[in-house]
């Protein structure tokens, strides 16, 4: 929705004020009930992060698990053979996490933890580690995934980043925070500050740069590529109008941008050097806007109305004709596809306002998943399981997350700012695909 704002010119307000939090949303049909029992501290240590916290908060967020509550556990069982099975299998769990911390003499910590089946009564997975303090939060989501693909087949993705903008200040002194942030929100970074609007933050798919939108230059907008880590950056496209929406390749060798050089809104191809001559796309009289990649990177999915309303269509990336996706609503907007091909997300408007709504391209089925009543710029986790988006309360703004096999609602952190546009980096370089 930000990008059809940019192209129509609307986006010089300034925010209002608004109290944030975080919020999840993971599934409960199909989920697999496990007991993630707090790992046992050996000689009273008392580590700052609570590994099994982070992991049972990880399982949930994802909606294909049901954690048991701690306070019904039937004892603190830290290794396999501690484990009384009945008095699980009584409670209705499937496999349970058991751990053990223990502090080493270089300051640093040893933590096992081992994944059992219920049932069988026999270890699934296990790992020791040896980690600093300031390393506990991402064993706790190394962890994560490793139960995850155990017993799912695929990464979890709890070891991903999450960028999004976030917009402080008051209104006659606005600042504008490009930030990035563990998974579940926690740690967050800022690597850029404006006094001019930034918007719609790309993870490149090695993970290592951002492409977004900035207005620093007034009320002309540009688009950048910055090194997350050192901070370098290069404007790769400030033509003459709109520089909008930009969208990284699967291969990391392209951007798919909106641009309206030439007079009206297209989407074109363009170098992420910016040194090459900008490709376009697609040649309408209509709104062309929002691009997105398919997963094996032969197809671009956008926004347009050329139909008389917003609706979401795809084109080959090698030219073609464009096909209408989307039919339900009048108003589908803001896609975005997952790494399993199988799932696109978009904003579409119901009856009771703006939610984020959810196509199975293989059964071409849609689902609305959130409730509205203003939810927008969805974006997709690397497991393909969760979708993060920002929704408007009574309270303020939020940035949820939503598990693409159904709903419950949790806090998870809270921010002083709004927070806008959510994009989900990859998964880390040394993951297995």
């Amino acid at each position: 929705m930000k990008a059809l704002a940019l192209v129509l010119i609307m986006l010089m307000a300034s925010p209002a004020m608004a109290q944030v939090r975080i919020e999840i949303s993971g599934g409960e049909a199909a989920a697999l009930p496990i007991a993630v029992v707090p790992f046992t501290m050996e000689e009273s240590v008392a580590p700052d992060v609570e590994i099994a916290a982070v992991i049972r908060d990880n399982l949930f967020r994802s909606g294909l698990f049901a954690p048991l509550d701690p306070a019904n556990h039937l004892g603190q069982p830290a290794q396999l053979g501690d484990i009384r099975f009945q008095n699980w299998r009584a409670l209705g769990a499937d496999t349970i996490v058991v751990g053990r911390v223990a502090p080493l003499e270089d300051e640093r910590y040893r933590v096992r933890y081992e994944l059992v089946d219920i049932y069988a009564g026999e270890r699934i997975t296990g790992q020791r580690f040896r980690v600093t303090p300031n390393g506990l939060r991402n064993l706790a989501h190394t962890i994560s995934d490793q139960i995850f693909e155990s017993l799912i087949g695929r990464p979890g993705g709890f070891n991903t980043r999450i960028a999004y903008v976030e917009e402080a200040g008051g209104v006659d002194e606005p600042s504008y925070r490009l930030t990035v942030a563990e998974a579940d929100g926690q740690r967050p970074q800022t690597i850029l500050t404006s006094n001019e609007p930034l918007l719609s933050p790309d993870w490149s798919p090695d993970g290592g740069r951002i492409a977004y939108v900035s207005f620093e230059s007034g009320r002309s907008s540009q688009i950048f590529v910055q090194d997350v880590a050192s901070g370098d950056r290069r404007a790769v496209a400030r033509f003459e109008g709109i520089n909008g929406a930009p969208a990284w390749s699967p291969d990391g060798e392209q951007l798919a941008v909106t641009l309206s050089r030439d007079g009206n809104p297209d989407i074109f191809l363009i170098d992420p050097d910016g040194e090459r001559e900008p490709r376009a796309l697609t040649r309408h009289f209509g709104i062309d806007t929002e691009p997105a990649w398919s997963a094996d990177g032969d197809a671009i999915y956008f926004t347009s109305n050329r139909g008389g309303s917003p609706q979401i269509y795809r084109m080959p990336v090698d030219g073609g004709d464009a096909e209408r996706i989307t039919f339900e609503g009048g108003y589908n907007a803001s896609p975005s596809l997952s790494d399993n091909g199988r799932f696109l997300t978009f904003v579409h408007q119901g009856g009771d306002g703006f939610q984020i709504a959810i196509q199975d391209l293989d059964e071409d089925v849609m689902r609305v998943l959130t409730d509205g009543p203003l939810d927008e710029s969805p974006s997709f986790s690397a497991s393909s399981s969760m979708i993060a988006y920002t929704r408007d309360t009574d309270e303020g703004t939020e940035l949820a997350t939503v598990s693409v096999f159904g709903r419950v609602q949790g806090e998870l952190t809270r921010f002083e700012n709004t927070v806008r546009e959510p994009d989900w980096g990859p998964l880390p370089s040394d993951s297995n695909n």
